[in-house]
């Protein structure tokens, strides 16, 4: 029987004694996936042990909401919880998160050509998730998705924060799609595309054409066409492998 089956039997009980240190109001999702990730190892917290509530978690870590989600959204997509809608978060089996660990090294090692694989991949489950999204984006979807936007369109925010939230709308729409599994392989492949989309994504007064496609992105998911929003990714993701591919037969020539 697998962990997930076992995990959904497992009935609500009493909260354990577990806390979190408050995160720095300035704090990036990242440091809050750490920090319960840190929570769960040094406290050997086991699998099917439930973590507080979200109201909980808001006021022990000082974060919004928003943050919150996305944060537990992707510590599900690297196999460290469960998350089971209308019954709670779940610490996950360690097995699975091993199995996660192990792929994101081998991931990071890849070669400027093989990263080129790899991103047509992401394209792949980016466009199909982007449909699901579509069909399937909440209300709360759709907020977070709008208050991620704003922040996008805010030039003058230094560029690595406004790359990391490139990054975050990208993660958010996999969460709308409400597929765990492309979560978890998008989670793989963000490890080590980050890094080359730093040296790839125009800057910020410069990327007229990605702020736009995440304009378009965004409505199409909010009015719920799919269609819309299927080629607004197609277009956007191929801009991406335009650049790379533009960066791997300079590398070639070099």
């Amino acid at each position: 029987m697998s962990d997930i089956c076992c995990l959904s039997r497992h009935r609500p009980g009493p909260f354990m004694n577990v806390k979190l240190k408050p995160i720095p109001r300035r704090s990036s999702v990242d440091q809050v996936v750490e920090r319960i990730r840190e929570v769960i190892e040094q406290q050997k917290l086991s699998a099917g042990q439930r973590l507080p509530g979200e109201l909980e978690l808001v006021e022990q870590l000082r974060v919004s909401r928003p943050v919150l989600r996305e944060a537990l959204a992707r510590l599900q997509g690297l196999g460290l919880v469960e998350i089971q809608r209308g019954n709670g978060t779940f610490v996950a089996n360690r097995d699975v998160l091993a199995n996660c660990v192990q792929l994101l090294r081998s991931a990071v090692t890849l070669a400027p050509r093989e990263l080129l694989v790899y991103t047509e991949l992401r394209s792949a489950i980016e466009v199909q998730a982007v449909r699901l999204a579509a069909e399937r984006a909440t209300d709360a979807d759709i907020s977070d998705l709008q208050d991620l936007l704003k922040e996008l369109d805010s030039i003058d925010r230094p560029y690595a924060e406004l790359l990391e939230l490139d990054f975050r709308f990208h993660r958010r729409i996999l969460q709308a799609a409400g597929n765990p599994l492309m979560q978890n392989l998008m989670e793989v492949i963000y490890e080590f595309v980050v890094t080359q989309m730093a040296q790839t994504t125009p800057s910020p007064r410069d990327n007229q054409l990605g702020r736009s496609l995440h304009r378009r992105i965004f409505a199409a998911i909010k009015s719920h066409d799919q269609d819309a929003a299927d080629q607004a990714m197609r277009e956007h993701m191929e801009a991406v492998l335009v650049m790379l591919k533009k960066r791997v037969n300079k590398r070639t020539r070099s």
